[in-house]
């Protein structure tokens, strides 16, 4: 067992080191620093550089430090205190950052949700974190309604976003007064303004909160993300400012020459993900790097950020990448410039890595984590030494045990598969309000990741297989029996089984095996429209298989895995 972070490690006790970059080091200061105090020293030292970039327009460090301030005051005033949970559903965009900020800056508590969830989907995790607040893009304000009308949620306040209030003045102008129909519909999926919700913008109008007001402490929660896990039952994972601090901090340290102030990051990545929150926006703020935001990964919006200035540096997900090559080399535009690449949340193709590598002639390393953990807690060195089909070496200050599945108080022998555990200033300290979820996520002080790994004699890890069922579409979880449940009310269904098929270029597509009723026929459209009215697009099965019986143990427990052996061929 290796030692605990804070102790000073031997060489010995973390052997993987020596893969580390030059310059990448143990026993990091990260100091009581909190998330407000990383804003404000950017602010400060940033403050005429540009803080964000949105659809051409630009806002320096300075305007978002003041519209923050403004922003905090208008929540205090709302009432929102220390400890509030401040609930957020908007696609990136320059208000995401200052709501974000600005509730961090009362010592709230920020919940992000996916804004396309629906009300089915979000009712959980509402009635369990109990927010006050809700800041809404306002295409979707129908659906934090619905949740207010819901007895058992709290809401009592809807702040809704516009994104075209961020556009530059004449794309502004010329998008509100459309005279073409199909170009009406694109705007329409920017924003639909509502005349009953009271908008955003009201919170940033008013005077600045007083400097005097206190601070949020390192140790106090600041960000809430739900997960499900293999049961369904929406759990919300504790970011604190201590573990947000520490995951850019290490960030930090594992990206090579990093220029403060000069840095471009593409925000791609959603802030309802811990991927998007830490690596594009906490590690960005931190750099007083410019965060590149686009509402949405879509090529029409982020070529035209590559043509005029591209990123110095990417955090996203394996179907990202090639989307980027492909649409580059259609359009002739040259990826040259980006110097550091990062990937996640699935598998990394090795002739990606090629071609994105001759591209632009930086790099692109595959790293691992989970919400639970910042999230990263591994990664490839940023250099020459990383290895194409592993996830890489425990970053700083994190140790890693590989357990026996069953008995995870027992190592296994060296090279052998098991349970990846981890330790390290980034791993959470709890769900909310659930301490027996909390309870069976740690063992003996060491989070239990789910997932079963290898490591080589040289101290790389190698993914093997996953422990938990979830599965891994376009970089987002689904886990299986959220699915299975909205599958079984289906006309027809009498039982049903979602297991994960391999996609091309990473990841998987959902795929749903369904035991019909007598007499049934299987309608594939009507159980899609079904699952739809239910589950955000893409938790719907690609794919429906009718099957005669599902496998099971004894007990009667469907077992998965012999499901996907099935259908998987």
């Amino acid at each position: 067992m290796t030692a605990d972070v804070g102790d000073t490690p031997t060489n010995s006790d973390r052997p993987w080191t020596v893969h580390y970059t030059p310059g990448t080091t143990q026993g990091l200061d990260y100091g009581a620093t909190t998330l407000c105090d990383q804003f404000d020293r950017a602010v400060t030292a940033h403050f005429d550089r540009p803080a964000t970039e949105f659809f051409g327009r630009h806002l320096s460090y300075a305007e978002l430090g003041r519209r923050v301030r403004r922003a905090a005051e208008g929540l205090r005033l709302l009432g929102v205190e220390k400890g509030d949970r401040v609930a957020v559903l908007l696609p990136n965009c320059p208000q995401g950052i200052v709501v974000f900020y600005a509730a961090l800056r009362l010592g709230a508590i920020v919940v992000e949700h996916n804004p396309l969830y629906t009300a089915d989907e979000l009712e959980g995790p509402f009635v369990d974190h109990g927010a006050k607040v809700v800041v809404t893009w306002n295409v979707v304000t129908d659906v934090v309604e619905d949740l207010k009308s819901r007895p058992d949620t709290a809401i009592e306040h809807i702040l809704a976003v516009d994104l075209l209030d961020e556009f530059p003045t004449t794309k502004r102008l010329a998008l509100r007064h459309l005279p073409v129909p199909s170009l009406r519909a694109s705007r329409d999926k920017l924003s639909t303004p509502d005349k009953h919700t009271p908008r955003w913008s009201a919170m940033e109008s008013g005077p600045e909160l007083d400097f005097s007001h206190p601070y949020p402490v390192n140790d106090d929660p600041a960000l809430i993300l739900y997960t499900s896990g293999t049961t369904g039952t929406p759990k919300g994972a504790m970011l604190t400012h201590a573990n947000l601090v520490a995951n850019s901090t290490q960030g930090e340290a594992w990206v090579p020459g990093l220029e403060p102030g000069r840095e471009r990051f593409l925000a791609s990545l959603p802030m309802f993900h811990a991927y998007g929150v830490t690596m594009c926006v906490v590690f960005g703020i931190a750099q007083g790097a410019r965060l590149q935001l686009v509402p949405t990964p879509d090529m029409d919006l982020i070529m035209p950020i590559f043509a005029n200035e591209p990123p110095t540096f990417i955090p996203a997900v394996p179907p990202i990448y090639t989307r980027i090559l492909e649409e580059a080399d259609k359009r002739g535009i040259s990826l040259k410039g980006i110097r550091n690449s990062f990937s996640g949340a699935m598998s990394l193709p090795a002739d990606l890595i090629e071609r994105w590598e001759a591209a632009t002639g930086g790099l692109l390393v595959e790293g691992y984590g989970m919400t639970e953990t910042s999230p990263i807690t591994v990664g490839n060195p940023m250099s020459t030494a990383r290895r194409a089909g592993s996830i890489g070496v425990p970053f700083p200050d994190t140790d890693i045990r590989i357990a026996d599945k069953e008995d995870p108080s027992r190592d296994v022998p060296s090279g052998q598969p098991g349970e990846l555990l981890v330790k390290g200033p980034q791993v959470f300290p709890g769900y909310w309000g659930n301490e027996e979820a909390t309870a069976a996520s740690f063992h003996d002080g060491w989070l239990r990741t789910g997932d079963v790994v290898e490591q080589d004699s040289e101290g790389f890890l190698h993914v093997v297989d996953r422990i938990k069922e979830m599965i891994v579409t376009g970089g987002f979880n689904v886990y299986p029996s959220e699915v299975e449940a909205v599958l079984r009310t289906a006309p027809g269904v009498a039982d049903c089984a979602v297991v994960g098929r391999a996609a091309d270029g990473g990841g998987e597509q959902v795929v749903a095996a369904v035991v019909l009723e007598p007499g049934a026929t299987l309608d594939v459209d009507a159980i899609r429209a079904h699952c739809k009215a239910s589950l955000t697009g893409y938790k719907v099965p690609r794919e429906f298989v009718e099957l005669d019986e599902l496998p099971a143990n004894p007990m009667g427990k469907v077992l998965r895995k012999k499901v996907a052996e099935t259908i998987n061929g």
